[in-house]
């Protein structure tokens, strides 16, 4: 069990969620783009 414990202490989830939400921000673009192409350019 203490071993468990020892690992998931030693992992830095601030790293982890920053390229987490850069990963969502990157994304978001396209995602955005393809709406508009869907509904013909218009916000």
């Amino acid at each position: 069990m203490e071993a468990i414990t020892s690992v998931f202490s030693s992992i830095d989830w601030e790293v982890i969620f920053q390229l987490t939400f850069v990963g969502l921000i990157v994304l978001a673009g396209p995602i955005v783009v393809g709406l508009l192409a869907l509904r013909g350019g218009d916000l």
